[in-house]
This record gives structure tokens, C-alpha cells and sequence, in this order.
């Protein structure tokens, strides 16, 4: 092999080196970022309290929006789309774990009650991400929204959860915090 050649072949090697330990840093900072979302919720500890934990956040997202006019359309922009990713994987957790441990605890009307109003949170993002952030009704279709949101929380951490919470074993709601947070985990 020639001197070139070997010369080369030593870039091509770095350059592999170089691309394998960009993905892996990339793949930890992810893994990181990640952790650091859910982190609030894992210590808030057992998935009663963790869900009711990120009730409040929502709503203190809720609150930074209403404080904003019609002119701060960037500002209502990045805290809408904050407020759909926290509820969004909010839902996530609740739909797939918790809602389904209902049904299995015999509570299936009030999960597919609670699933239900998920879709009209959905409708809720979509509207407000379709209208004009300066258009005048945006604010009060977005206390419309909290109003929803906060009549479905009361039900949850108020009746349904600690119904729910009660008839299972220490080791199931246990249980129930662990792949909460791993669902949790997924979207974080």
C-alpha cells in the first residue's frame, strides 16, 4: 500500500470515528433531554400524584398564556406549542396506561368518558393553532379550553384516580407509576 493510500484509508477512520461519535452523542443528548422531562414526573412519585403534578404545570401554562394580548403572537405560538407537548404526552401516559388499568378495574364508562374528552382536547389545539394569534377571540376560546381541561383534572384527582388508586394493591399501583413513566419516557 502506498503512502497516499494509507493516508486514505486513516481519513476514512476518523472519518467513521468522527460519524460514530457525533450519533452517540446525539443519541445520549437525546436520551438526557428526555430524562430531564420526565424527571419532573418521576419525582413526583406515584402516578396519582405525578399526573395531578403535571396538572398544575399545564395549568401554569395556561396562566402564562392568558397574561399575554393580542400582539404577542410568538409568545402565544411557543407557549401553545409547550402546553400541546406536555399535554400530549400527558394524555399519552393516561391513555395508555392509567385509563386502561380502569377499564380493567371495572371504572370502563368513566374511562371512555375521560378518553373522550381527550378528542376535544385535541379539537382545542387544533382550533387555537388554526386561528390568527392576534385575533381577538383567540384568547377566549382559549379559556373556553382551560375551563374544559380544568373540569376534566377535578374529575380525575378528585374522584376517578383516588377511586381507582384504592382498589389496587401497593405492588399494582406500584406498578402503574413504573410504565406510566416509561410511557411517559416515549414522548418526553
Amino acid at each position: 500500500m502506498t503512502s497516499e493510500a494509507r493516508k486514505l484509508d486513516g481519513i476514512g477512520r476518523t472519518v467513521a470515528i468522527g460519524t460514530a461519535a457525533g450519533i452517540a452523542a446525539g443519541l445520549l443528548a437525546n436520551l438526557v433531554r428526555k430524562a430531564a422531562v420526565q424527571a419532573p414526573t418521576v419525582a413526583a412519585g406515584r402516578w396519582d400524584k405525578a399526573l395531578a403534578a403535571e396538572h398544575a404545570a399545564a395549568l401554569k401554562l395556561f396562566d402564562l398564556l392568558e397574561k399575554t394580548d393580542d400582539g404577542a403572537t410568538v409568545r402565544r405560538t411557543i407557549l401553545l406549542m409547550q402546553l400541546k407537548h406536555a399535554i400530549g404526552k400527558h394524555a399519552f401516559q393516561e391513555e395508555n396506561v392509567v385509563y386502561a388499568k380502569m377499564r380493567d378495574a371495572g371504572l370502563t364508562e368513566a374511562a371512555d368518558h375521560l378518553n373522550h374528552e381527550h378528542g376535544y382536547v385535541k379539537q382545542y389545539f387544533f382550533d387555537l393553532g388554526e386561528m390568527a394569534k392576534s385575533d381577538p377571540a383567540w384568547l377566549p376560546k382559549l379559556k373556553e379550553f382551560r375551563a374544559l381541561i380544568e373540569k376534566h383534572m377535578h374529575e380525575e384527582e378528585e374522584d376517578l384516580f383516588p377511586r381507582l388508586r384504592e382498589q389496587l394493591s401497593d405492588a399494582q399501583n406500584r406498578h402503574i407509576t413504573a410504565v406510566m413513566n416509561k410511557e411517559g419516557l416515549k414522548l418526553a
